[in-house]
């Protein structure tokens, strides 16, 4: 080879020509047609400004940050056009070998599953157990999204669970659920769940003021019971036996949940609960975000599929808040002892988040309406819903 044959291949191999010659392909193909042939010659471009936007939300905006930036990055490295064979997203590419190995195989959710069970205290939810209703409740947004997918807008059962699982408001139990029933919308559905987890604060504050009124926001309500380091330690152990009985496909999610929960509780294995609490996410969260980022190539990601999950995946998440709200109102017509229904807005997953803004919209109403604890009951028992509601769906659609 001489050098001018040399810098003609090194020419064709640069990142301006393979956008060219995509942009050509797409133009000259006459099966395609207006916007597919947008998104065919420049959909590479359009999901690198999607994913400088994902970083922009993350770093500026510190929206979920932990994850949207490793998978906007993750999406960034997945749109870089490459020789065919050579893709960093395909199957002998980086990411691609951390995908197949640690979210086709769902090992990645069920580690983050660990963490987040080491750093969870059931305490609020074992003080109260009535709470858990309310993180029951808030499971409707997951159900109601996956009538709307499969009935009106024509998905499959295993693609409407996958979609509906948004609802629940929990990015690892939305990644294992897609892996599971349909992993082709992996991309759209972990940037819906990741992103509207970041906009609890934005979504739920307008849907709680909506269906409340200023004297039931002013609600007190009595201080929890300690709670005893022995209910602690059994409470994981309890739930892991009763979804052993009711519903195996839950116990992966729930399993590690447990573990986690109970190394941290019984005091015997620090180092075990602080890697679980520290090193061991982090590093699992890394990689668990850049191998999500991959599936945001554009082909995946620009298509009518993809504007139809996000509308669903926010009428699932509003749907989750309304539930729980709502659930808290029907149980103070029951109830002696009055519980805010703020609260019932955390019963959807995003643990410590929503109960944050169940307390924020509560100190509005009234400055001396602590509300924190109390919605920590039905936001950790969300978690515990949305586990459950995962092993219902991969036992209904799987």
């Amino acid at each position: 080879m001489n050098i001018i044959d040399g810098l003609h291949e090194l020419w064709n191999s640069t990142g301006i020509m393979l956008f060219h010659k995509s942009a050509e392909a797409a133009f000259s193909n006459p099966e395609l047609s207006g916007i597919d042939q947008i998104f065919q010659a420049h959909g590479q471009w359009i999901m690198i400004l999607i994913c400088l936007f994902l970083l922009w939300l993350g770093i500026k905006k510190q929206f979920e940050p932990l994850l949207l930036v490793p998978i906007a990055f993750g999406g960034l490295l997945s749109n870089i056009p490459m020789l065919p064979g050579e893709a960093i997203a395909g199957p002998t590419g980086f990411l691609g070998i951390i995908f197949e190995a640690g979210i086709h195989k769902g090992l990645f959710p069920l580690i983050i599953f660990m963490g987040v069970g080491a750093m969870t205290d059931f305490g609020p939810l074992i003080a109260n157990p009535k709470t858990a209703l309310l993180g029951g409740a808030a499971q409707f947004g997951i159900f109601g999204a996956l009538l709307m997918a499969y009935c009106i807008f024509g998905f499959t059962m295993p693609e409407a669970g996958s979609i509906g699982i948004i609802g629940g408001a929990d990015g690892p139990t939305s990644i294992y659920v897609t892996t599971k029933l349909a992993p082709d919308l992996l991309g759209p559905i972990a940037v819906a769940a990741y992103s509207y987890m970041a906009l609890v604060p934005v979504i739920q504050p307008p849907i709680m003021k909506w269906l409340t009124t200023e004297a039931e926001r002013k609600i007190q309500m009595t201080q929890l019971r300690e709670v005893s380091k022995r209910e602690k330690i059994v409470f994981p152990i309890m739930v892991l036996l009763l979804c052993v009985i009711f519903l195996p496909s839950a116990c992966p999610l729930l399993g590690a949940l447990c573990f986690g929960n109970l190394c941290k509780e019984c005091g015997v294995v620090e180092r075990l609960s602080d890697t679980m609490q520290n090193a061991l996410i982090n590093i699992v969260t890394i990689f668990l975000g850049l191998s999500v980022g991959s599936k945001l190539s554009a082909e995946q990601f620009l298509t009518m599929q993809t504007l139809f999950i996000l509308i669903l995946g926010i009428v699932a998440f509003s749907l989750a808040t309304a539930g729980g709200v709502l659930m808290a109102k029907l149980m103070n017509v029951f109830s002696k002892t009055k519980i805010n229904p703020l609260i019932g807005s955390a019963g959807v997953s995003a643990v410590p988040m929503a109960a944050r803004v169940s307390n924020k919209v509560g100190l509005e109403a009234n400055p001396q309406n602590f509300l924190l604890m109390h919605a920590m009951g039905p936001n950790v028992s969300g978690v515990i819903g949305s586990a459950v509601a995962a092993g219902v769906l991969l036992a209904l659609c799987g």
